[in-house]
């Protein structure tokens, strides 16, 4: 009888030529478009590190031009203008040599019971009333206090620590020769409130004169900013961090500013920075000590408005963290390209050993002579 099944026979010779064949070829595609795979990752987790970076360097600008123009604002109040012309006037009446030792005495005074009542009348005046409710209204003003002409403080929030200028650089920067000029220190670290802050100082002009008379400068608290670019994360090993133009932290999670601490991502930004010229954003894969990581950066460009604002913006993670989708199917494709190799090598193997055991069944079969 006819068989009822089609019965299909193939060597093993054949099988093997087959599968290497097909398998080896498409094992090595599966590796080159693995390899392109994560180049393109790598393009496009390095453009979104880059968009953050700038973002968040577009928020740090928005935020310190917001706190000049809000002291900008206290120094052109008409009653704060009103009070500067006002104690300059007291000048007039005295030579310049008593003025300045009428300054210097109350400055000895000043921490003492002696100083207490030119305190608590400058405390007490409408000018300070008026500097305690912008307080109030936003918390992030740490105190305020507004000058007359020679530094001396005429209304504040809270007791100046000195009567007598000796800031020589902000009131340098702020008096600018009698011109006037806005000034906004590096950031500093209060230990006793654990707070990041910096110095805002603008000038008063006179209403009709326009020429420098005082000045109005206030402590601002920047923890909020720092605290908004640090604690959005992208992953486990991700982090975000502002940078000075010498490579130390100014904000960091957990980094507190005074400990100076330098960074190792900032190493390689600069290094990039200084080979592109022009270059205010961008990324970089750079190797460091626990791995290499993927950075992004982006320089406010504050500086060129305020010079101790020299901050760039970085967001960076570990590679292999940010990579790990198409390097999973890397190792799968390396996998596979070392069986196919192995295949290769058994093939080559039952070729070799076939080949002698047919030499060997033809010597023996051949007739002797």
């Amino acid at each position: 009888m006819p068989s009822d099944s089609l019965e299909i026979r193939v060597s093993l010779q054949r099988l093997l030529i087959a599968l290497v064949v097909i398998i080896v070829p498409l094992n090595f595609l599966g590796l080159y478009l693995s390899s392109e795979s994560n180049t393109s990752l790598e393009q496009v987790v390095g453009t979104h590190f880059r968009t953050i970076a700038q973002a968040d360097a577009t928020t740090a600008v928005q935020f310190v031009n917001d706190r000049v123009i809000d002291v900008g604002a206290i120094a052109m109040e008409p009653a704060v203008v009103d009070a500067v012309v006002t104690a300059n006037q007291a000048y007039e009446r005295r030579s310049a040599e008593a003025s300045a030792a009428k300054i210097a005495e109350i400055d000895q005074q000043w921490d003492a019971p002696a100083g207490d009542a030119v305190v608590k009348a400058m405390l007490a005046s409408a000018v300070s009333h008026l500097l305690q409710r912008r307080r109030e209204i936003d918390p992030r003003f740490l105190k305020i206090i507004v000058a007359d002409e020679n530094g001396v403080p005429i209304a504040a929030t809270d007791k100046p620590l000195h009567y007598a200028p000796v800031d020589t650089v902000y009131w340098q920067a702020v008096s600018a020769h009698g011109r006037g000029g806005i000034y906004v220190s590096e950031v500093l670290y209060d230990e006793e409130s654990r707070t990041d802050y910096f110095r805002i100082g603008f000038p008063v002009y006179g209403k009709e004169s326009r020429r420098f008379i005082g000045a109005a400068s206030a402590l601002i608290d920047v923890s909020s900013l720092f605290s908004r670019l640090t604690q959005a994360q992208v992953g486990r090993s991700a982090r975000t961090i502002v940078v000075g133009e010498d490579g130390t932290v100014v904000s960091a999670l957990n980094v507190a500013p005074s400990t100076k601490l330098k960074s190792e991502e900032y190493a390689a930004v600069r290094d990039v920075l200084g080979s592109l010229q022009g270059r205010q954003a961008g990324y970089v894969i750079a190797p460091m000590r626990g791995g290499s990581r993927i950075i992004g950066f982006a320089d406010t460009g504050l500086k060129q408005m305020y010079p101790n604002l020299a901050w760039f913006v970085i967001m960076s993670q570990d590679a292999r963290e940010a990579l790990a989708s198409v390097r999973t199917v890397g190792h799968f494709a390396i996998l596979m390209v070392v069986v196919g190799l192995l295949m290769v090598t058994v093939l080559a193997a039952y070729f070799f050993l076939h080949r002698k055991q047919h030499l060997s069944d033809i010597e023996m079969s051949a007739p002797e002579e």
